[in-house]
């Protein structure tokens, strides 16, 4: 009996796996590709706004726009956000631009919401398909069947 197939789990074979992490040395002299992902991330949206964003979710800091601008030139070799600015950003742009390229250089891929509970699940039906199998050796040896 042929199975059909649900459409909204996600198939582990067509999924793209997460590169190696980055161990070349200077390999994550990164701060051009930062820019880059930054000013990707922002297209289409205003800067003062994504600096407002992220002035209320931080609530301890002012981001102005020309530091968004700073972060996001890659001529400017000096601004690099710190983790919670990178945090605030995702969250500000509705993206996950940031998370997503520090999860690349380590060598990670990032899932949310769904995904990460269809990985999950995956990952415990591969476990009671091993203990079954663990099962059935054990009764085997027993003498049952």
């Amino acid at each position: 009996m042929k199975k059909t197939r649900d459409p909204y789990t996600m198939d582990l074979f067509e999924q793209e796996l997460p590169p190696a992490p980055v161990t070349a040395p200077g390999g994550l002299s990164c701060r051009v590709e930062i820019a880059h992902v930054m000013s990707n991330a922002m297209k289409g949206l205003d800067r003062d706004d994504v600096a407002a964003r992220m002035s209320k979710l931080l609530g301890w800091k002012t981001v102005k726009r020309s530091i968004l601008d700073q972060y996001a030139a890659p001529s400017s070799d000096v601004h690099v956000p710190p983790l919670d600015i990178a945090i605030a950003f995702d969250i500000a742009t509705e993206s996950r631009a940031l998370t997503e390229f520090s999860a690349r250089k380590v060598g990670a891929k990032l899932i949310i919401g769904r995904e990460a509970l269809d990985a999950k699940l995956g990952q415990l039906e591969r476990l009671r398909e091993d203990l079954n199998k663990q099962i059935k050796v054990i009764k085997k040896a027993m003498g049952e069947s």
